[in-house]
C-alpha cells in the first residue's frame, strides 16, 4: 500500500522549544520536575538552561511525505521509542522531518494488518542531530478498506 514511498523524507520544519508549551506539556504527562520548569535549576544545571521531557518532541511539526495521507481516526499506536544524542534545551530551534522506513503486513486474528515504521528527526539548524524517534503505527483492515474506497 505504501512500498513506493519507502525511504521518502519530508522536507524538514522549524520548531523552537517554547517555555509555555514545554510547561503546558509537563503537566499534561504528570512530570513536572524542576529541570523542566524551574529556571534557577535550568541555569545551574550541567546545561546551563532548562531541558525538555524525553517525549516532548510529539509537539513537534514534522512536515508532511508528499502522497502520504493517513487518516485521522481508526489507527493503532503500536510502539514508540526515542533515542537523544543529547537532551533538547528550552528555547533552541529544531528542525524535524519524518521518513517512511518500511511498510509491510501479516494477517491477524481482525485481517489483513499494514504496518508503517515511521522515524522523526530532531536536529539543530546546521544539520546535527539531536534525536530520533522511531515508531510503528498499524492500520487495521477496516481502516485500509476506508483509505482505497
Amino acid at each position: 500500500m505504501f512500498e513506493s514511498l519507502i525511504g521518502t523524507r519530508s522536507t524538514p520544519v522549524k520548531n523552537i522549544v517554547e517555555r509555555g508549551s514545554l510547561k503546558a506539556f509537563s503537566k499534561a504527562i504528570g512530570d513536572e520536575s524542576p529541570i523542566y520548569l524551574d529556571e534557577s535549576v535550568g541555569k545551574r544545571s550541567r546545561y546551563g538552561c532548562n531541558i525538555a521531557p524525553p517525549t516532548y518532541p510529539r509537539v513537534f511539526d514534522y512536515g508532511e511525505i508528499q502522497g502520504f495521507n493517513l487518516p485521522n481516526v481508526g489507527l493503532i499506536h503500536g510502539k514508540q521509542s526515542f533515542h537523544y544524542e543529547r537532551p533538547l534545551l528550552v528555547g533552541e530551534t529544531v528542525m524535524c522531518s519524518t521518513s517512511l522506513e518500511n511498510y509491510y503486513e501479516r494477517n491477524g486474528k481482525s485481517g489483513l494488518l499494514g504496518f508503517l515504521i515511521l522515524k522523526r528527526y530532531g536536529e539543530e539548524p546546521g544539520g546535527k542531530l539531536i534525536f530520533t524517534e522511531e515508531q510503528v503505527v498499524i492500520i487495521t483492515e477496516a481502516v485500509r478498506e476506508g483509505m482505497s474506497s
